[in-house]
């Protein structure tokens, strides 16, 4: 018996050692814990190539990288924004981002700290000044050795910076760098053309598009050698570098890299989004009925870019849209439930707007007992407003009889919504309001959450 005993007692401690290492080697394996969670969690930079909002959508050369990645992966995307380089590798290191997907210039400095993946390009540093019919002959700078004496602004704790350090080493003179802690790259580009500063450092690339909305602006003089572009991940996250590696070098000769590409550095249409009043950088505005919307919002006690979200679901900002049901206008509101919310002339933006606010509000306060959390309860009034209050306390209802939580939106209450179009849940003797498409208002709360998201990343309040 002792023998068996200490058999028994061998055979569950090994068990016990064996499962812990697993879980252990599955906690450092970054790429299993993604797939686990079913998230991916980058950094970029909020600029005009990386990540930005046009009329309303989320944008972006890294973004729509990372959507096809994550495509890829199976997994969701969730977008951290974050222009402070000395944040973003903190951040790496504590495991609050698995990527850092900016355009790092790949260093000696740098490979200490982080594992780089293959390049997915190449890039020069130049000087951004204002052309020479638009400077002084003793300001405009012609060559490098000119850069003596000079004070250049750039960015804080950046490549550029080092590059600069490293020119004065090399020029034999003294450049005065001024490293900025408050704008980012693109911000100081618009400072040079505004006449603020005179001098900044930026990657070619994001130079050349830049002057295409600053025409005044010259960008021809190199301070480096080529570069490689790369993205980042933590040091020794070996099955995570291998996957993006492969998963980079297959999709940079893919035709849809190269049309994104384009999309972001060479059409014409580049120019045309960043000189609009509806680009996040240079305009700030979502829609042309912002100002509506922020009245409205504060005069209801709501966050106005969620309800500029909602807006862009129903009607793309399409004051004029109808539905073949007969919901009308930027809310997509129908007439009854406009009339019964004692909306009148809903045709018209502003009140449509505050049709819809009014209908948001009620559905919060229906639902505020049964789904105590206010936070989770946004969950429940978005597919409320697209399906009907009705359907969404039926899949409550079937939440509970099937030991789900039925306050909780992710995994419980929405599992019931998405098949109440199933015979087994819709004719349910608990179900009241019969067949529905729960899919439709599923994929609608992810859509508005997830560009509400966007809009609090970019947007101020």
């Amino acid at each position: 018996m002792l023998v068996c005993f200490l058999c028994l007692f061998s055979c569950n401690h090994t068990s016990r050692e064996k499962k812990k290492k697993e879980t252990v080697q599955s906690e450092s394996n970054d790429l299993e814990r993604i797939r686990n969670t079913g998230t991916l969690r980058a950094v970029v930079d909020y600029n005009s190539t990386n990540y930005f909002v046009y009329r309303g959508k989320p944008m972006g050369f890294k973004y729509e990288l990372l959507k096809q990645l994550t495509s890829d992966l199976g997994v969701n995307l969730e977008i951290v924004v974050s222009n402070n380089l000395a944040e973003t590798f903190d951040g790496l290191q504590n495991k609050r981002f698995d990527l850092i997907a900016k355009n790092l210039t790949v260093t000696k400095q740098r490979n200490s700290l982080v594992d780089f993946t293959v390049p997915l390009e190449q890039t020069r540093q130049v000087l951004v000044q204002r052309s020479r019919e638009n400077q002084l002959d003793s300001v405009y700078v012609n060559s490098t050795l000119e850069l003596a004496g000079k004070k250049i602004h750039v960015q804080k704790n950046t490549s550029y910076y080092r590059r600069m350090v490293n020119l004065s080493e090399e020029i034999g003179e003294d450049i005065y760098i001024v490293q900025d802690t408050v704008y980012g790259v693109e911000q100081l580009i618009a400072l040079v053309a505004e006449g603020e500063i005179n001098y900044t450092v930026c990657d070619e690339n994001i130079a050349l598009l830049n002057k295409m909305y600053y025409p005044n602006l010259d960008v021809s003089l190199k301070v480096s050698f080529p570069q490689n572009i790369a993205w980042a991940v933590r040091k020794d996250s070996k099955e995570w570098k291998e996957y993006l590696d492969n998963w980079i070098s297959k999709f940079k000769t893919s035709r849809k890299y190269h049309v994104l590409y384009h999309k972001y550095f060479e059409s014409p249409r580049t120019a045309e989004r960043l000189e609009s009043d509806f680009h996040s950088i240079s305009g700030g505005n979502i829609s042309k009925y912002d100002n509506y919307i922020k009245e409205l919002s504060e005069e209801y006690g709501c966050d106005w870019r969620l309800i500029a979200s909602v807006a862009y679901h129903e009607s793309r900002f399409n004051a004029q849209a109808e539905s073949w049901a007969g919901a009308y206008g930027l809310m997509q509101i129908m007439p009854s439930t406009a009339r019964s919310l004692g909306v009148e002339n809903f045709e018209r933006p502003k009140q449509n707007i505050r049709a819809g606010i009014l209908l948001l509000d009620w559905l919060d306060e229906q639902l505020s007992e049964s789904v105590r959390d206010s936070t989770e309860r946004i969950k429940f009034v978005l597919a409320s407003y697209n399906v009907g209050l009705g359907h969404v306390k039926d899949a409550q209802r079937l939440a509970r009889k099937y030991k789900k939580n039925s306050e909780i939106w992710d995994d419980n209450v929405d599992f019931y919504l998405r098949n109440k179009s199933a015979e087994k849940y819709y004719k349910d003797p608990v179900v009241r309001w019969g067949y529905c498409r729960g899919e439709e208002a599923y994929l609608y709360v992810s859509k508005v959450l997830n560009n509400y998201q966007h809009y609090l990343n970019v947007i101020p309040e």
